[in-house]
């Protein structure tokens, strides 16, 4: 005589599926915490100063563009945009080339002193930028470059340069060595694979790095306010910081409000645009 076969009990899913609507209503709640500000800052800009305080809650009663003009030009957030997309632009370029390189040579080569170099990097993560403040600003004074664009995107990539490594070594590692011997057998030199081989291999990790450091790098405070004081050369963090202080002394709530969304712009966008792009390169060597 057989057994009949009992049904599977449905506790564990049951679990699975409480456990699944607590996580999806977690998120939810957290996305409501910080979608709600942005969407309130973007629609304060465009109200007046006296619609600000009477119904900060309503919606403006038409878009009023002149906060933004006025903030581009009469702030010179026009002026600021240029410093802070040169300076970030250049420092990028120098962290992701100078940085893959190091990277690449730390994941592929061994030779004496490979680990001590890496743990100098990794030290460098833990390193406060408060107590470097002083020793930099007499630094870049000695050598004339305090006050100046191109000082600060050397320290911005000297500032950026630890993580990068960190990053790029690990995904280096998960890279084939198959195909660089491929190259290798083919004549290529060394600066020829790495070059026009492991690098275009190595471009969802780039993007994601890219991401983290040009986040870092455009909201970068306390560096280009102790090293970069002249009034044309400041960039977007100082030039809101001055937009704060002065237009709130003249009551111009509306035009804040427009600089602070002007600020927030670009940074939204990098990351919608390569959001997959950044996800790939987290995951890529849990994939491999």
């Amino acid at each position: 005589m057989t057994k009949r076969a009992l049904p599977a009990p449905r506790t564990e899913k049951r679990e699975g599926a409480v456990l699944n609507v607590f996580s999806h209503g977690i998120l939810i709640i957290w996305a409501i915490m910080v979608v709600m500000p942005l969407l309130w800052a973007v629609m304060t800009s465009f109200k007046t100063d006296r619609a600000i305080f009477t119904s900060p809650w309503s919606l403006p009663d038409k878009l009023h563009f002149e906060n933004w003009s006025r903030a581009w030009t009469e702030a010179h957030m026009s002026d600021y945009f240029l410093n802070t997309i040169l300076v970030v632009g250049g420092s990028l370029i120098g962290t992701l080339l100078f940085g893959s390189m190091a990277a690449y040579v730390l994941a592929r080569f061994e030779f004496p002193g490979n680990r001590f170099i890496y743990f100098l990097f990794i030290g460098g993560m833990s390193f406060p930028i408060i107590l470097a403040l002083v020793p930099l600003f007499y630094v870049l004074q000695n050598m004339a470059l305090l006050n100046t664009l191109h000082g600060l995107i050397l320290v911005y990539i000297a500032y950026s340069l630890p993580f990068t490594v960190f990053f790029l070594t690990a995904f280096f590692r998960t890279l084939p060595t198959s195909v660089a011997e491929a190259a290798f057998m083919d004549g290529a030199s060394h600066t020829r694979t790495f070059f026009q081989v492991m690098l275009p291999m190595a471009k969802p990790g780039l993007i994601s790095v890219g991401i983290f450091n040009f986040l870092g790098q455009w909201n970068q405070y306390l560096l280009p306010t102790v090293l970069n004081t002249e009034q044309d050369q400041k960039v977007l963090s100082q030039g809101l910081v001055q937009l704060a202080v002065s237009q709130g002394y003249k009551g111009d709530w509306s035009g804040l409000f427009a600089g602070l969304v002007m600020a927030m712009l670009p940074v939204l966008a990098a990351y919608i645009v390569f959001q997959r792009q950044v996800v790939a390169g987290l995951t890529a060597g849990a994939v491999k």
